[in-house]
């Protein structure tokens, strides 16, 4: 397979560690080791101690079961660890698709979620949802997209870039349309456990259906992008199993010292997770007080989930030449539509981290020298 470059991650490369006010970052302000081992009584002389060889491939038990307890229905032998999210989006399209097998994506998407299957040879369908529509999915258009040889359905919930998150009702319809046809669900849920009313969680797919993969990550909810530490679940035996002997070509087991961390990690997930929920919901409001005071030239809907939404200008089209300029003279980092292969007038702002108010700020100043007309 001959796979087209990540232009997400391209542009990231380009900006990331050199523009000092990163305001597109999708996940949450991060920790230090030192933090993480602090969050559990004799976690440090432990970590000191931490054996340097290989680990099991499927991840280490003890790490296994800490992220079942994430879910209802799913045990440890349920869990495969990879090597972050991006792992198990490969492993899942390179097992279960073949060339000519039709696939729907929720859209707009993180990259990976569809091109991985394009170039793979599969035949894509978008199921496109809209921002004057509140980023809702629209199950009766799902039904037109299914054809005889779908094979799969792809969602991201929580969304990313949105923020959308769609309801319990509407998660169950979409699951009894697949279950009558015997359809793959490969649900990304890395912002799972972020959203900003707690009473909106979703259960996990793989809870609802046996056909669904659920995947998650320390990276965005935990704010652990370091780790490199993800997980796919799933309770069909023969996925895991498929997915479990490809991870032989990739990653073939995880860092010992990451698997640890993320443990300890887990194991004080509430106090990770109401910190950085916290943060998040601080941090909308001083976006929505910044995007009320300039309504004429954004259009603005809060997000209901994750650190991440997905704003656009008032203007037809140019955003991707606003954010050049912007983190080229300003340092403010915002990722343009056009990196999500979705037209020339939304971009993507983060909220996650600490400094956002001090991001917000220099974006305003730039705004006052260079308003988007």
């Amino acid at each position: 397979m001959k796979i087209q470059p990540f232009e997400l991650e391209r542009f990231f490369a380009k900006y990331e560690f050199s523009a000092p006010y990163l305001l597109g970052s999708s996940d949450c302000e991060s920790f230090s080791i030192q933090e993480i081992l602090d969050l559990e009584p004799g976690a440090e002389n432990a970590f000191k101690k931490c054996w340097l060889g290989y680990t099991e491939s499927a991840g280490h038990p003890d790490l296994r079961q800490a992220i079942s307890n994430i879910y209802e229905s799913c045990e440890s032998q349920h869990v495969l660890v990879h090597s972050g999210a991006e792992e198990a989006i490969f492993i899942f399209m390179n097992v279960m698709l073949k060339p000519d097998d039709h696939v729907i994506v929720q859209d707009p998407c993180y990259q990976s979620l569809y091109q991985i299957a394009h170039d793979l040879g599969c035949r894509v369908s978008k199921w496109t949802t809209y921002e004057e529509n509140g980023w809702e999915l629209d199950l009766d258009q799902l039904e037109t997209l299914i054809e005889e040889d779908t094979k799969a359905v792809i969602i991201n919930q929580p969304h990313n870039p949105t923020g959308y998150l769609m309801s319990a009702e509407k998660q169950q319809q979409l699951i009894d349309i697949l279950q009558k046809r015997n359809l793959l669900l490969f649900s990304d849920e890395v912002y799972r456990e972020l959203e900003h009313d707690p009473k909106d969680r979703l259960p996990a797919a793989c809870d609802l259906y046996d056909n669904a993969v659920s995947i998650g990550v320390m990276s965005k909810t935990y704010g652990l992008a370091g780790l490199r530490i993800g997980w796919a679940v799933t309770q069909n035996e023969q996925i895991f199993k498929e997915m479990a002997t490809f991870k032989d070509y990739t990653s073939i087991c995880n860092s010992a010292p990451s698997e640890y961390l993320a443990l300890v990690a887990l194991m004080h997930r509430q106090r990770i997770v109401d910190r950085n929920l916290k943060l998040t919901t601080g941090n909308l409001a001083v976006l929505n007080q910044f995007f009320h005071h300039h309504s004429n030239q954004f259009n603005w809907k809060p997000p209901i989930a994750g650190s991440i939404a997905f704003p656009s200008i008032t203007a037809h089209s140019g955003v991707e030449d606003f954010c050049v300029s912007l983190v080229q003279e300003s340092g403010v980092l915002l990722i343009p539509s056009p990196y999500f292969q979705y037209g020339d007038r939304h971009f993507r702002i983060g909220f996650g981290r600490r400094n956002l108010p001090e991001c917000v700020e220099q974006l305003d100043r730039y705004l006052k020298k260079h308003p988007i007309v």
